[in-house]
């Protein structure tokens, strides 16, 4: 597993030489998302479909 500097070093790597600070924070917060949603699948901190619903439909009060 790559640490968060190499992850951040291949990140930049494939972003044109033109990208601006926003476009490089977006891409590293985007990846920091996705790992955090990898590691709660691996730790089984997940719901099912069914309890999206349900709870969707509370908050919009269907």
């Amino acid at each position: 597993m790559l640490t968060a500097k190499e992850e951040v070093k291949k990140i930049l790597d494939h972003l044109p030489d033109d990208v601006g600070y926003e476009d490089i924070q977006y891409h590293i917060y985007v990846r920091e998302k996705i790992e955090r949603g990898l590691a709660d699948v691996q730790h089984g901190n997940v719901i099912s479909q069914e309890e999206v619903e349900k709870r969707m439909s509370r908050w919009l009060g269907q």
